[in-house]
Formats: structure tokens, C-alpha cells, sequence
């Protein structure tokens, strides 16, 4: 499968956000801050686009506001008057907003910077060239709205946009009460200390490298759209004991919510951050107050033995709990390496639809006309009747294990599985993707996120 090369023939520049604590120098260099490219047929200056024979720009937007991002970009580098028709139609933001997720992935053949994504509307692999640093050196810990949550080497988060190239740093890791930065004789930050301590649980510390603190302390990670005020949120699990915290694009610090752990899937809805524990709590914070508040929406339940859960918001307007059970690879050799981890890969999954009255669970078997997109990304539930490409009652599903760095190097659990018998099939075969980072999916975006700032 040839993939192919897209530039973006719009590039706005990339923002920068503001973070407090150790930065990496190369964070605010001019490197480390340039648009993508986003490259099918590199787009020439505007004032040697070719010519071709002239259709009017309203029915060009009409052919256009059709178009999935890939096309939509590539159709813009045809000729001046592609070009005049898709910067108007990106401008008024009358392109298609319903856009197929793709799986983001990195290959090794591609280069350290460029990522690959799998369109499952053509099943073809189209490439990016992402901003410094490179994406094959990063930890890739969310997806959602178009953007990805990465981790670099100092163990610092940014968001990144794959299609416009615009990345925002994140607050400081050493903003959050676990980690403190260790200085060396010139002032700059070369170790972290790393305390475990929650709550009455027994408490240790840890002295480690700017790299090693991803290892362990980060999980999964959130981008949602706070209409009320305009801003972005960003929710955060991490350790110790899966906590939770937020922040707002713009802030120079981390927030940590009200003490609870085990967090394994968050969402936002109606202006409230919701987050499910292992054990199906259901919790609901609401962010917009100088003090945050929490409401227990459904409490633990003792009976339920879950491997991995996310929570989804269903189109006609519920929640629903998608829980999957993770099975162990059997090592083919007796003599395997018992130091070696073990792949794991989805067994089954279940569905649960929250009852608003009671809040209980009650278990459905398929979901006729729908379709799921799990993993480290933010989960979703789409409509097939939308997305004609796509297969209904059928659950497409990455990785989404709180220990998957200590498996880099095992096979990644990616395919296509059935809601009603529970048989899966590959996404693709052969596999296309390297198995660190984590391939995600991921579904595009244009649009500029706008830094709202909190003083």
C-alpha cells in the first residue's frame, strides 16, 4: 500500500501555550513550533498555482464541503481557483464537519517525524510531517477534536493538531503536588522526585530522569470544548492510583480534582466532566465555579470485575459503558522469558446503557446502526447511517491499557470486532504500523484552537 504525501495548502502558526515549571529549551524554538506538512502534492507559492478551466466557486464549495479532510486538502493545491474555493470554504468553516476517524500511527521507514493515518474511507495511508520534537520520540496519551496529547522526553505534554501543525505546551508536570523538579548546579532541571503518596495508602518516593517519569506516571488524556466560556479542557489520569486532574489551555498550572482514584475514561457533557472508575463509578464534576464540585452519579460496584472501561456518549443522547475483558497471549515456547511482558488483546466486549432515573446498568447486546471507536483516544459512538464506510454494530478498538509501556514491544491489540457474535477481524493485514507509540485514532480537524486565558 503506496501511501501518499499531503500539504496543507492553508498554514496558519502554531500557538503557544502557557506552561509553568521545567520547559525544555527547544519547546520555544522556532523548530519546535512550525506547521505541519501535511504533504499529498507539496502546494508551490499561490503565484505559480497552475491554471485549469474555471468552475464557479459556489459549486466548487458544494464539491468541496462533501470532502473528507485528505481530499478536501489535496483538492486545494490543484489550481488558484481550487485554492481561492477551499481557503473560503475553511475560513467559514463549511467544509465537512462529520469527518471519518483515521488511525494515526508512526512507521519506522516513514522517518522519526512523520506520522502515517489510515483512512478507513479509502484503505489508504497518507503521511504528515508533524512539528518537532519527533513524533516517534513522543508518548502518544489521548486523542480528541483533532488534536493529540503527547508526551516528550522531559515528560512534558503538548497538544498537537497533525493537520494544521499548530502545538500547545501544557502545564508543567512539576505543577502537580506528586512531582517536584531537582536542579542541578547551573539551575536547570535534571531529575524529578516523584512521591506516591495518596490519601492514607502507604507512601514512597522516587528519584528519576526528566524520561523516565512517563513511564509510569501518565495514562490517558482528554481534549474537550467548554462552550459557556470558550475555552479548552484538558483531563488528565495519571498516578499514582489513576487520579484525575485538569487543566484549561492557557493555565500555568494543573488542578487536581477531588480525591477518588481508579479512573479509567472521562467525557464532557452538558458543561460537566464525567469520569468512570474500574469498578463503574460514575462521577460528574463540574468545572466552571472557583471551586470545583463533584456529584457520585452511580456508585461502586462491587460485582462488576472489568480489565478496561470507557464511557460514551450514545448519539440519541445517554451514556453508555462500554467494558472490555483483556486477554493474555499464550506464549507459544516453554521457555519463553518470564521477564518479558505478555501481549494483551480485546476478548469481548459489553455494553451498558446508563438509566437516567436510576442510574443503574442495564446490559444491551448490540447497538443496531451504530458504531464505536475505543481506545486511547476519546471514545465515541457514531451513527453508520452518517458513515457509510463504516460497519454498524461493530466496535473498532487500539490498546487502551493503564500498563501499556511496560508492552512497547508487544504486538498492538488493533482490529474490528463484531457487537453480536464478538468475533473480531485485523484492521488491515499485514499490519502497517511500528508498535511504540501506541497507534490512536484520531479524527481531523482544521480548525485553530484559540487560547483562552485564566488569570
Amino acid at each position: 500500500m503506496a501511501p501518499t504525501e499531503i500539504s496543507s495548502p492553508l498554514r496558519s502558526p502554531p500557538l503557544a501555550g502557557c506552561a509553568g515549571g521545567a520547559r525544555r529549551a527547544r519547546s520555544s524554538s522556532p523548530s519546535s513550533s512550525r506547521s505541519a506538512s501535511f504533504n499529498i502534492h507539496r502546494l508551490p507559492a499561490e503565484a505559480t498555482l497552475a491554471e485549469s478551466p474555471e468552475l464557479p466557486e459556489d459549486i466548487l464549495m458544494c464539491v468541496f464541503g462533501v470532502l473528507e479532510i485528505p481530499d478536501f486538502v489535496r483538492a486545494g493545491s490543484v489550481c488558484t481557483s481550487w485554492h481561492s474555493a477551499y481557503i473560503t470554504l475553511r475560513n467559514l468553516g463549511k467544509h465537512k464537519q462529520s469527518q471519518t476517524p483515521c488511525l494515526l500511527y508512526t512507521s519506522e521507514s516513514a522517518g522519526d517525524n512523520v506520522a502515517c493515518l489510515y483512512s478507513l474511507v479509502e484503505k489508504r495511508v497518507y503521511r504528515l510531517t508533524l512539528p518537532e520534537p519527533p513524533i516517534r520520540s513522543r508518548f502518544l496519551i489521548g486523542s480528541s477534536l483533532g488534536f493529540l496529547v503527547t508526551v516528550d522526553d522531559i515528560s512534558e505534554i503538548h497538544l498537537v493538531n497533525p493537520i494544521t501543525g499548530e502545538q500547545i505546551a501544557l502545564p508543567s508536570v512539576t505543577t502537580m503536588p506528586h512531582v517536584k523538579p531537582i536542579c542541578d548546579d547551573s539551575g536547570a532541571v535534571h531529575k524529578y522526585e516523584y512521591s506516591k503518596n495518596y490519601a492514607k495508602r502507604a507512601s514512597s518516593t522516587w528519584i528519576c530522569s526528566l524520561c523516565e517519569l512517563r513511564e509510569s506516571f501518565y495514562f490517558k488524556a482528554f481534549v474537550f470544548y467548554d462552550a459557556s466560556t470558550g475555552s479548552f479542557i484538558v483531563a488528565l489520569i495519571h498516578e499514582p492510583f489513576s487520579q484525575l486532574s485538569f487543566a484549561r489551555v492557557g493555565d500555568d498550572k494543573w488542578t487536581r480534582l477531588p480525591p477518588h482514584c481508579g479512573y479509567q475514561d472521562c467525557t464532557y457533557k452538558d458543561g460537566l466532566l464525567y469520569a468512570v472508575t474500574i469498578r463503574g463509578e460514575i462521577h460528574a464534576f463540574d468545572l466552571s465555579g472557583s471551586a470545583v464540585t463533584m456529584e457520585i452519579i452511580r456508585g461502586m460496584d462491587v460485582y462488576l470485575d472489568l480489565d478496561a472501561v470507557s464511557i460514551v456518549q450514545a448519539p440519541w443522547g445517554g451514556l453508555l459503558l462500554v467494558s472490555r475483558s483483556l486477554e493474555f497471549e499464550d506464549p507459544d515456547d516453554e521457555n519463553t522469558d518470564p521477564e518479558i511482558p505478555l501481549p494483551k488483546y480485546t476478548g469481548e466486549i459489553k455494553l451498558h446503557k446508563v438509566d437516567v432515573g436510576t442510574m443503574r446498568l442495564v446490559e444491551i447486546d448490540c447497538l443496531p446502526d451504530h458504531v464505536l471507536f475505543l481506545g486511547h483516544n476519546h471514545a465515541l459512538c457514531l451513527s453508520a447511517k452518517e458513515y457509510p464506510a463504516l460497519k454498524g454494530n461493530h466496535a473498532y478498538f487500539t490498546d487502551d491499557d493503564a500498563y501499556i509501556t511496560g508492552r512497547k514491544s508487544c504486538c498492538r491489540d488493533i482490529g474490528v470486532l463484531d457487537l453480536g457474535s464478538n468475533s473480531k477481524e485485523d484492521l488491515v493485514s499485514p499490519h502497517l504500523w511500528s508498535n511504540w507509540p501506541a497507534p490512536v485514532w484520531i479524527t481531523l480537524n482544521l480548525a485553530m484552537m484559540k487560547l483562552a486565558l485564566h488569570k
